[in-house]
């Protein structure tokens, strides 16, 4: 039972059900039999029809049913729709919600080895004013800010220490046991899976690192965390200069910055759809691919399903039941 792998279909204004498709045409048949969609079964043959995609669906009721077939198989999840691509808000919000709930129960009761979230826009999470990583990490009700977000590929992995909040609020959330905490968990997951202690270096915050002014978050927080960190026998090096870090990339395992687009930014240029995000303290696997939900691409067949068939193929073969 436990290696069974649940896809989230996602956002259903997307480009999801393409990269879903092309995916599904890599896999071998041992592995289809594997996977289960959490989605719904008439959106998705929409989808497919306007896509002039031809695979068959077969909706199935939990994942205790025997398959002796290579068919998509879909968990359903009721969605009103006219238009397959042009859900409306409510109702896709509606959906999401209630795919990752579904998700989340599955996986607490042990019944598969992980999830796969196809992407999902975050304004259908608005009210909870979070992204899936936190939605997530409270479904599971760990501690406020102790799940991590490892973007993850077997040449380099980069993390931010803070998530989905605005710049203007990245210095006050910034704190000493936050930087130490997540960059624990990252630590312990390279050994667990991968048995090495990885080379981390960690970024400033500030250009120049604040020019290590006594009163920057730099001198007061970030350095720290890190004399702590070095106590621990972690291997950190840092404060590191944004400016220069990823020309040299090759020296790290994983490089941690302050905040969200310090680190992905120059990754994505580096790496392109080439990693997955990870979500590491959940009580599960959880991951995504590194991208959004293109609604410019839709109906285009120009999708790029690497990300998303990255994550399948890390997820087969993870042996760990907590991340």
């Amino acid at each position: 039972m436990k290696n069974k792998i649940i896809i989230l279909s996602g956002d259903p204004n997307s480009i999801n059900s393409e990269i879903i498709y092309k995916c599904w045409k890599k896999l071998n048949n041992s592995l289809k039999r594997r996977i289960f969609i959490i989605s719904n079964t008439n959106l998705l043959t929409q989808q497919f029809k306007q896509l002039k995609y031809s695979i068959k669906i077969v909706p199935v009721n939990d994942l205790n049913q025997k398959i002796t077939h290579n068919n998509l198989k879909v968990l359903n999840v009721d969605i009103p729709f006219k238009n397959p691509f042009k859900v409306n808000t409510k109702n896709s919000s509606k959906f999401v919600i209630n795919c990752l709930n579904y998700a989340h129960k599955l996986l607490t009761n042990n019944n598969a080895a992980g999830v796969i979230n196809c992407p999902i826009n975050k304004n259908l999470l608005k009210k909870n004013k979070i992204g899936v990583t936190e939605f997530l990490a409270r479904k599971c009700k760990i501690k406020k800010d102790s799940e991590v977000m490892l973007i993850y590929n077997n040449k380099l992995a980069v993390s931010p220490i803070t998530t989905h909040i605005d710049l203007k609020d990245v210095s006050k959330k910034i704190t000493i046991p936050l930087i130490v905490n997540k960059v624990i968990k990252i630590n312990s997951w390279y050994m667990r899976n991968f048995k090495k202690k990885p080379t981390i270096g960690i970024l400033g915050l500030n250009p120049h690192n604040g020019e290590l002014r006594k009163n920057s978050e730099e001198k007061k927080k970030i350095i720290p965390a890190i004399l702590k960190l070095k106590k621990l026998n972690i291997n950190i090096i840092g404060p590191l200069v944004t400016d220069t870090i990823f020309m040299n990339y090759k020296d790290y395992d994983v490089i941690v910055g302050m905040y969200h687009d310090q680190v992905l930014t120059p990754y994505k240029t580096i790496f392109k759809f080439n990693a997955i995000n990870i979500t590491l303290g959940l009580k599960y696997f959880r991951a995504s691919p590194d991208h959004g939900t293109a609604i410019n691409l839709i109906g285009k067949n120009k999708a790029n399903y690497l990300s998303l068939l990255n994550s399948i193929n890390f997820l087969k073969n993870y042996k760990n039941d907590i991340c």
